[in-house]
């Protein structure tokens, strides 16, 4: 099974300057190391056959043939490797002396490309020996006795696998080569590299080779001169790096003695899907139209089956930065864009009130928060957000204390108002016995409550803040026409995982009784506490011994969404990113559960209230997600039954 990625190698190998021969030897040595490790492209610095410091022997015959020689002991050498290999080396054509990148591939030359931007200032001389591409008066060039395609436009394509080469320089230009060419089909662009060391710039070269990734929607394999390389006037250090999309996959430590060596995947997949969905990749391109040769990569198959490993970080909580400072950043502007949207909604309807269930759980804890920010920041009395706390049939000591402690601690109006004896005669009035536990003695009290919470709200001239989040939304775990439904819906943009995030958020920054409560809250089992507690009095109904682990739904989330990959790919993702905590078994069971749930659920999220987007998914039928009620889930079911049938 393939997975749709791309199994690239960056490498630093340790060069003698002017010894072709024995750089032959590390580029050899090192191609079949990255091989080896299932590297299906490997690519080695800029002239890393001669080394990039040579200087004025360049214009040595001797060295020139060599590095020809050499070039030819490499394609030999590698030919019964199942990977393609990029060098760089100073190449004739005519008169003229051009820095290439050298594709090869199982004996044969693929593609020569020439640098396009020669750099000629401060440290830099280049155009002392080589030429810029644009006078290049041919479009192949002879190595040894082989006639090889040769040109900057060159795109090295495999099925969905487009590659293009640019050369150092070219990636510190106002527009690199490699815009061009992801507008014209390149969707994984190497650059062979030779970028000497000086303060601070390594920094801003990282976030060159962000951008450009990200600008271009591409993977990008960055591979830059080290340790050998002439120290006369230059330090070169040596950097390995693997970008995809504005995201760094993996990147090698600097001044690395013996040479150095990255592998990453890279998702073609992901990056297509990408440009599918961004109109104005596609309408850039449109406008930005070339002429490129395609040069196919033969007798080699870059996307192999999945072989059970992922070269690259696959995050099991994905909408949660791990780096801790980064969460820190996040949680405060998911707040902030929370609290701007509440504060427009109340200044644009004039209302200075706000009504809010409160049970003691996290999404409601979310909310109120968000209103008390909210509050604050226009100089709103706290007593004008109405918490109304409305304890039933399941609800317990532990969430009844939580949520009086916290409205408490904030300074708001209380009202409690028991929903038991409304309930009770409503089942009196259809019919239904209180003692059988059902859907209608849930989605009973869920409605209750809302009818409580828009009518007060009637009474007092309030809005009525929603509590439910992205997660729940997803599943369709909330009651139609009843939790579902408020006045405007602060968390709908956030999933469960970072509401819980954003919770300990607010607690690490809190202190007392406040503190106290909220991280009691955060440690709390998820429950909508609809059924009684159990002999002990604890939450008896537990949302994800239901539904399942809000972690893996949240994973299964943000794959469909933001990338639309297959049941299987994310399936065999999530194996990865949950290893030790949950077997294949337990995946697919809640997998078949998602897609089931998500289908069916459609109906509930056609007709949502308001709420901010505070990520890159949403929900809202307004605006990222419009699908219809009645789609029809087969194919992702039967591809589901399918995982589980072969485990």
């Amino acid at each position: 099974m393939n997975l749709g990625f791309l199994r690239v190698a960056a490498v630093v190998p340790r060069v003698d300057v002017a010894n072709c021969e024995q750089n032959a030897k590390n580029i050899i040595t090192d191609s079949i190391k990255a091989c080896e490790k299932g590297a299906k492209v490997v690519v080695f610095p800029e002239l890393s056959v001669t080394a990039y410091t040579c200087g004025d022997l360049f214009g040595q015959t001797v060295l020139l043939d060599c590095a020809e020689k050499c070039l030819c002991e490499i394609k030999n050498a590698t030919s019964a490797l199942d990977c393609a290999v990029v060098v760089g080396a100073p190449l004739r054509a005519g008169s003229k002396l051009f820095n290439c990148a050298v594709l090869m591939s199982r004996g044969k030359f693929i593609g020569v490309v020439p640098k396009t931007y020669i750099p000629n200032y401060k440290e830099f001389y280049e155009k002392r020996w080589f030429t810029v591409s644009d006078n290049k008066t041919t479009e192949s060039i002879k190595i040894g006795k082989d006639i090889v395609p040769f040109g900057p436009n060159l795109l090295f394509v495999q099925n969905n696998v487009k590659i293009a080469i640019e050369i150092c320089e070219d990636l510190w230009t106002a527009i690199p080569p490699s815009s061009f060419a992801t507008l014209n089909g390149a969707n994984v662009i190497l650059n062979l590299s030779a970028s000497n060391e000086s303060l601070g710039k390594h920094h801003y070269l990282m976030n060159l080779i962000k951008g450009q990734s990200a600008r271009c929607m591409c993977g990008y394999v960055y591979s830059s001169a080290g340790f050998g390389e002439s120290t006369t006037d230059l330090v070169f250090a040596g950097n390995a790096v693997v970008a995809e999309n504005g995201t760094i996959l993996k990147e090698s430590k600097r001044f690395a003695i013996e040479g150095s060596m990255v592998i990453a995947d890279i998702d073609i997949e992901r990056l297509e899907h990408e440009r599918r969905t961004t109109s104005s990749f596609s309408d850039c391109a449109s406008n930005n139209t070339a002429a490129y040769t395609e040069v196919p990569i033969e007798n080699l198959n870059l996307m192999a089956d999945y072989d059970g490993t992922i070269l690259r970080t696959i995050e099991k909580h994905p909408f949660v930065p791990s780096d801790n400072t980064i969460l820190d950043e996040r949680c405060e502007e998911i707040v902030n864009i929370q609290v701007e949207g509440l504060i427009r909604r109340l200044s644009f309807t004039g209302i200075k009130t706000a009504v809010i269930g409160i049970s003691g759980g996290l999404d409601s804890t979310l909310a109120l928060l968000v209103c008390h920010k909210a509050f604050e920041k226009l100089g709103y009395d706290y007593k004008d957000i109405i918490g109304i706390t409305m304890p039933g049939f399941g609800t317990t000591d532990r969430t009844y204390s939580n949520a009086m402690s916290l409205m408490k601690e904030l300074g708001i109006t209380i009202k409690e108002i028991p929903i038991r004896k409304s309930v009770l005669q409503h089942f009196e009035d259809i019919g239904h016995d209180a003692n059988i536990h059902d859907v209608t003695y849930e989605n009973g009290q869920a409605r209750e409550r809302t009818q409580i919470l828009m009518d007060y709200a009637n009474r007092c001239g309030g809005l009525v803040v929603g509590t439910g989040d992205l997660s729940e939304l997803a599943l369709g775990w909330a009651t139609y026409n009843g939790d579902h439904m408020s006045m405007y819906g602060v968390n709908a943009g956030v999933p469960k995982t970072l509401v819980r995030y954003i919770v300990r958020w607010f607690a690490v920054n809190s202190c007392g009784e406040k503190k106290a409560v909220l991280f009691d809250i955060v440690d709390t089992p998820i429950s909508p506490e609809l059924v009684p507690a159990d002999e002990e009095g604890n939450i008896k109904q537990k949302t994800e011994d239901l539904v399942g682990p809000y972690e893996l739904h949240d994973f299964f989330l943000y794959y469909v969404l933001r990338f639309g990959y297959s049941p299987s790919k994310i399936f065999r993702l999530a194996e990865i990113a949950f290893t030790g905590e949950y077997s294949s078994t337990v995946i697919k069971k809640w997998l078949l559960v998602f897609y089931r749930r998500f289908f069916q659920q459609q109906f509930k999220r056609s007709c949502l209230p308001d709420g901010p987007k505070v990520g890159s998914i949403s929900l809202s039928p307004r605006g990222d997600w419009k699908m219809p009620s009645d789609a029809c889930a087969k194919s992702w079911l039967e591809e589901c039954e399918y995982e589980n049938r072969s485990l």
